[in-house]
């Protein structure tokens, strides 16, 4: 089985909705995508495009202005790991020999009529819902219900502060002061992130991911065409990636922590580290799913980055943040960079890509070797993926 390699990246600056039509953007990254990759849109065999909120068969329609090649075109849907998840497609065509050189683009357009979901029917977060009426299902975003309630559970369990929480929103905001395609570029003080507008719990909005519009992309080779191409000062390993959903484990607890995705996540990446053989220690840079503040401090524990209970601490730190042991969203992550949900995932790999490549600018982390992103979508799904440096 050949090893699969990230030839090419392209992103869309990310956004409040109201831009171009999705067409538009796809355009946009998949052509700086290949020009990356010195490739032309002939010479991709098959493609993988995410996207949550668009109707179906939208990725032939994104796909249709770049070109008509009459290539397979699968269409993904994973909820907020959906980008990730037209990686993994891409990746397992190569490694598989079905393909040599695959596209993976991932999209969005937002609006908050869409975030809210349709009345009526099976939810597809029904076990996660019955999880959070236990503690009463209120007028708020529900995402932001379930990571609240989970905020609240790690204080009271661990003795997180409010200001530990508003700590991971002010070190994204003032990473994505470095990002020229980040939805906001100044930094945040403490205090305004204290002061901010509460959304739910502890949460204010500044602490979470905004509305947002954006495409992301990569163009994923085999081995051969990395060596016949001339490609091999800029191919990025995927050393190895995982998929997991939801086991029991997230709602037998009834944990409201298990119920946003610390089991996925713990699982996804114990699985991508015993199949490349090395750990969170030899990491340098990390991509990782900030879709609220307090998943960013869950996560570090799932990850193994500090033991259970001292992700406020390790943020507080400063290990986290340029000069610290790892460099954690240095993008901005999602609270800060943008959060359109079918690009996210990609947006992180073009992250990484640029920083295994040392081509992030001001941004980047000396000396980076080794990347890892982390892409979760409640109801359910994680994606973490390991890149190798050229």
């Amino acid at each position: 089985m050949t090893r699969a390699y990230v030839a090419g990246v392209g992103m869309t600056r990310f956004g409040k909705s109201g831009g171009p039509a999705y067409p538009a953007l796809v355009t946009e990254t998949v052509g700086a995508a290949l020009a990356d990759a010195g490739m032309s849109y002939d010479d991709v065999q098959r493609a993988a495009v995410g996207y949550v909120f668009q109707p179906s068969a939208a990725g032939q329609r994104a796909l249709y202005d770049v070109g008509l090649t009459g290539i397979p075109v699968v269409n993904v849907n994973n909820n907020c790991a959906t980008g990730s998840t037209a990686l993994l497609l891409a990746r397992e065509w190569v490694e598989s020999g079905l393909s040599d050189v695959a596209l993976a683009v991932g999209f969005e357009q937002m609006t908050k009529d869409a975030m809210s979901g349709s009345a009526g029917g099976v939810s597809t977060i029904d076990r996660h819902l019955d999880s959070l009426s236990q503690h009463g299902i209120m007028d708020a975003p529900v995402t932001a219900q379930f990571f609240g309630h989970a905020a609240e559970e790690h204080m009271r369990r661990h003795g997180t502060t409010p200001e530990q929480l508003a700590r991971v929103a002010v070190k994204n905001h003032q990473h994505s002061t470095r990002n020229p395609l980040a939805q906001f570029q100044e930094p945040y003080s403490l205090d305004r992130v204290l002061g901010d507008k509460p959304v739910h719990g502890p949460l204010t909005r500044s602490q979470c991911s905004p509305v947002s519009d954006g495409a992301a992309a990569a163009v994923v080779v085999s081995e051969r065409i990395v060596r016949h191409r001339g490609l091999t000062a800029q191919a990025v390993a995927i050393a190895a990636q995982s998929l997991v959903t939801d086991t029991e484990a997230s709602f037998e607890s009834g944990s409201m922590i298990d119920v946003v995705g610390a089991p996925m996540t713990r699982r996804a990446v114990d699985d991508v580290f015993d199949r490349a053989g090395i750990g969170i220690h030899d990491v340098d840079v990390i991509e990782l799913h900030d879709c609220f503040s307090i998943n960013e401090i869950i996560s570090y524990e799932a990850m193994g980055l500090c033991p259970e209970g001292k992700g406020g601490a390790l943020v507080e730190s400063g290990a986290t943040t340029c000069g610290g042991r790892w460099v954690v969203n240095p993008s901005g992550g999602l609270i800060s960079k943008g959060h359109p949900l079918g690009a996210t995932g990609l947006a992180q790999c073009a992250e990484l890509t640029w920083q295994l490549r040392r081509q992030a600018g001001a941004r980047q982390v000396p000396g980076a070797r080794w990347g890892l992103a982390h892409n979760l979508g409640l109801g359910g799904a994680c994606v973490v993926t390991l890149y190798g440096a050229p």
